[in-house]
């Protein structure tokens, strides 16, 4: 499907200009047609996104970059930051595998984010070359999610 529009923020990345973020693609995601409960699963996703890059990207001052890419069937949510990145992987080996039926109070404490991204968007990606950057799709309609998509997955460097 062909991409229309494409609407681009830079914001500070300080915790109170995470709801601009929110209010932004809970705007686009309406223009769109989104039902109300994937609006609020957009808007949590990427709050979490940013809060993200406010929290373990910079140790003072920064940006956070949001872009939502406009497509027939599916609205494309990038956040990203040039801060300090970190290996997937290593997150996950720490954390092991979420148990959805043990108690919130077992759970680790940190690395949820990602977990809670992925089960909230149709589609998640990773590029940790130079910062973070976290693609997030969710489609506007249940057909256009593939059966094989299972998660996060690791964007591969185009560069060398």
């Amino acid at each position: 499907m062909e991409q229309h529009d494409r609407i681009h923020v830079e914001l500070p990345a300080k915790p109170e200009y995470v709801s601009i973020a929110r209010l932004t693609v809970s705007g686009v995601a309406n223009r769109l047609g989104f039902a109300y409960d994937d609006i609020e699963d957009i808007k949590i996703a990427v709050a979490e996104a940013c809060t993200n890059v406010v929290e373990h990207a910079y140790s003072e001052g920064g940006s956070i970059y949001l872009a939502c890419y406009i497509y027939d069937d599916r609205i494309q949510v990038v956040v990203a930051d040039q801060g300090k990145s970190f290996d997937i992987q290593d997150v996950e080996s720490r954390l092991g595998p979420v148990d959805a039926q043990k108690p919130v109070g077992d759970l680790k404490e940190g690395g949820l984010g990602l977990f809670l991204i992925s089960s909230l968007m149709d589609k998640v990606e990773i590029n940790e070359d130079n910062g973070v950057m976290l693609v997030m799709t969710k489609y506007l309609y249940e057909s256009g999610v593939e059966e094989s998509v299972d998660g996060i997955s690791s964007l591969q460097s185009e560069q060398g």
